[in-house]
């Protein structure tokens, strides 16, 4: 029998639809899609590419730290993008967040996200690594 565990966490914005901010299912964890918002306003961090990437990876951080692990346990992102010209800045900040070995990775270019977001992210985490 499978153990389904919803995470959830005041750390990171309060999901915007019916689904869970993350599920874990015996040590793999399935992060939703984050996009920019701030946690205690629900509003995106602004219109600023690197500001709203900063803010995806932190939401992210939050979530994987509410699994019981951290960015460094991820295994897998999924990187939306509105703008695929962003790829660089992107690249830069995330190499801020993670440590090598990173994460396999796909980046995506789509016409748009939620609350007008110009970057999503989800994410697999596998916990017990190290």
């Amino acid at each position: 029998m499978s153990e389904k565990r919803s995470i959830n966490t005041g750390e990171a914005p309060q999901a915007i639809g019916p689904y869970s901010q993350a599920i874990k299912v015996h040590s793999m964890v399935f992060i939703s899609g984050q996009i920019p918002l701030v946690p205690e306003t629900m509003e995106l961090v602004g219109d600023d590419l690197a500001k709203q990437t900063h803010q995806v990876f932190k939401n992210l951080r939050s979530v994987a730290k509410a699994s019981g692990g951290d960015l460094n346990d991820i295994v897998k992102l999924t990187i939306y993008l509105t703008d695929l010209s962003a790829f660089s800045i992107v690249n830069e900040i995330m190499a801020s967040y993670f440590v090598e070995p990173y994460p396999a990775r796909a980046t995506i270019e789509v016409s748009s996200l939620p609350k007008s977001a110009s970057i999503e992210v989800d994410a697999i985490l596998t916990l017990g690594l190290k």
